[in-house]
């Protein structure tokens, strides 16, 4: 597990959302994965932190638009998240956390008032070409909101399911630099 300091690294904002309230300020994640890739941490950084292209690599999220003046990744900026699983589709709040180029990259999700989840990526440099790219997922959903969640998603195992597609985001995500 990478540090910053004594905390790990998705302890590095503890006040994070700037003061929205989406998401908890430290937990550790639920899903981990990580795939080296072909590629510098900064071309992978911005094509992780364009949000509107998310859903070239996501086989869930389907893409969606910067909100609130925001023409792009920064602490603090919104984003509207749109997401289909087969029938099923839905819409989120987005709210970037950590926006360090080609070094992290997070944001917080919500529907309305209800927390969702935290998303992380985290691009550490090999030093011979490549990049490795952790993305991690902690679920924030209180229990009812899971029971409603699995129903408007289509998604029962959501930790599970999650596993799967981050594997093959990563993957897609390779797939579109080399």
């Amino acid at each position: 597990m990478r540090k910053l300091g004594s905390k790990p690294i998705w302890c590095t904002t503890w006040v994070v959302c700037r003061g929205v309230g989406a998401c908890q300020t430290c937990s550790v994640p639920d899903v981990i994965v990580s795939r080296s890739i072909p590629a510098s941490a900064a071309a992978l950084w911005a094509l992780v932190s364009d949000l509107p292209r998310m859903g070239e690599w996501s086989p869930e999220n389907v893409g969606g638009s910067w909100q609130k003046g925001a023409t792009g990744p920064s602490v603090g900026a919104k984003f509207t998240g749109n997401n289909k699983n087969g029938t099923k589709s839905w819409s989120t709040t987005v709210t970037v956390t950590e926006c360090d180029p080609g070094e992290q990259f997070g944001f917080c999700v919500t529907v309305g008032p209800i927390k969702v989840a935290r998303w992380h990526y985290l691009f550490t440099d090999n030093g011979d070409g490549t990049t490795t790219v952790t993305e991690s997922w902690t679920e924030q959903r209180p229990g009812f909101a899971k029971l409603i969640g699995g129903k408007a998603s289509g998604v029962a195992d959501r930790a599970a399911f999650n596993r799967t597609s981050m594997e093959t985001t990563l993957r897609n995500l390779e797939a579109a630099v080399c």
